[in-house]
């Protein structure tokens, strides 16, 4: 076998690989001789079939196979010899013909190029500081949480027969929809209890309803949104022939023990704790998440290298899809909305570029320290992920135990907070005292 470097640029190698037609045949012949056992054919007894007719009757079939794992092994080889860590799979190019080479009548030679990750030190993780915001819940801040909770069990009680509807109040309806004079299916509902602003009907169907009692009888004018589900009914006028049984006056759930035990909770105290818990988890999460941004952007900042071309193009067509794919929802955020493609495309390509530093550097890192990922841990993350969706538990934990490319995609972010928690432990750390406001204020994208 030969290999020869044929060029060098930056993080990309390509080199030429030669492997003799003389070491393909006697591949061949082992991987024949070691299957002769097995072959049966007609005319023969198991196991007892020449090999020269076996490798008549298969020998191209079998030196295909040949072929691909000598072109795993040699690249391998070269990667090894020349002490290269890909970035990603090499790509083979083959230089001689296929049949040729399948045939025994020609070498196998072919092009290999493979991007390599490039070589630096981490940071010394000793000498990183850092300040954690946190913020202390106070019993407002709980009591404002037991409030909104109770807003959101409100109940409605029917108001006089001539109170007029407005914003917030609910009105019972009874309602028939048409297109053009015909009635269209699902437009039709009696008994209906509809919250006005609540925003669950047709884009003006509520606001019609404003200033109408109990009695009134109205035609509800409406245009379904050109992307409504129902593509039949899509962009088309409508009339829904609407009656008023009931203006109801919405009312806030009363804070008390009851109102615990609709939670299963046995009192209000011990709610006011159950909810004093979870926000305090949440505020803990918020510390972390921004004690993280503040630790991955002082990495960024110490850290300078040429990038795989390959691990950034790659990283940019998955954000650029999603970029797009929210640029046609019209969910852009208003400073993206304002943007040219060129721009977007800059912008987004910078992003990609510091995610793939981040991540080298992180693996770096976590290498150094030697950080491992337990199949227990693997295991609590699989589960966590098939009880999103309930009912299909078993399919989403086959498709993990199939997919070893999932199973990566499961134990990166894993990975990544392991050795975020070595930073926070290692470095310098304090903790500063901030207002809601602070912990919670949105950091820049970039």
């Amino acid at each position: 076998m030969q290999i020869k470097e044929l060029k060098s640029e930056g993080l990309s190698y390509t080199y030429a690989v030669t492997v003799p037609k003389e070491d393909l045949s006697a591949k061949l012949d082992a991987k024949i001789k070691e299957m002769q056992p097995q072959v049966s054919l007609k005319g023969f007894r198991p196991g007892k079939v020449p090999v020269s007719h076996i490798k008549k009757m298969f020998g191209q079939s079998i030196m295909k196979d040949v072929v691909e794992e000598t072109v795993n092994e040699s690249s391998q080889k070269a990667i090894n010899d020349n002490k290269l860590r890909p970035a990603g799979q090499p790509k083979i190019d083959l230089r001689a013909n296929g049949e040729d080479v399948t045939t025994g009548k020609a070498d196998l030679e072919y092009e290999m190029t493979v991007e390599s990750i490039p070589e630096f030190e981490p940071v010394d993780i000793e000498t990183l500081k850092f300040t954690r915001l946190k913020y202390e819940a106070t019993d407002a801040d709980i009591d404002e949480r037991l409030t909104e909770l109770g807003q959101g069990q409100k109940t409605y009680k029917k108001k006089a027969k001539t109170a007029k509807a407005k914003k917030d109040d609910a009105v019972l309806i009874d309602f028939v929809g048409t297109i053009d004079g015909t009635e269209f299916e699902g437009g039709a509902m009696e008994g209906h209890q509809l919250v006005i602003g609540s925003g669950t009907f047709i884009p003006g169907f509520e606001d019609q309803l404003i200033g109408a009692k109990a009695g009134d009888e109205l035609d509800v004018k409406v245009t379904f949104p050109e992307n409504y589900q129902a593509a039949d009914l899509a962009g088309k006028e409508a009339v829904f022939a609407t009656k008023v049984h009931e203006v109801q006056g919405a009312k806030d759930a009363e804070i008390d023990d009851d109102f615990a035990k609709n939670f299963g909770l046995d009192d209000l105290a011990a709610l006011k704790e159950a909810i004093k818990g979870q926000y305090e988890g949440e505020l803990e999460m918020q510390s972390r998440m921004k004690l993280k941004r503040a630790i991955l952007d002082e990495l960024d900042k110490k850290h300078s290298f040429d990038l795989p071309a390959g691990m950034v193009a790659a990283e940019f067509d998955n954000i650029w899809a999603q970029v797009q794919a929210e640029k046609e929802a019209g969910q852009l955020d208003e400073d993206d909305a304002k943007k040219t493609d060129k721009q977007l495309e800059k912008d987004y390509r910078k992003i990609a570029e510091r995610r793939v530093r981040l991540g080298l550097v992180l693996a770096e890192m976590g290498q150094k320290s030697e950080i491992q990922i337990s199949n227990e841990e693997l295991q609590q993350a699989m589960i966590a992920e098939a009880r999103r969706y309930p009912g299909q538990e078993q399919q989403v934990i086959e498709f993990y135990q199939k997919n070893p490319q999932a199973i990566a995609q499961l134990r990166a972010p894993i990975y990544e907070e392991k050795v975020v928690d070595l930073i926070i432990e290692k470095s310098t750390v304090k903790d500063k005292k901030v207002d809601k406001e602070e912990l919670f204020k949105e950091d820049d994208m970039i």
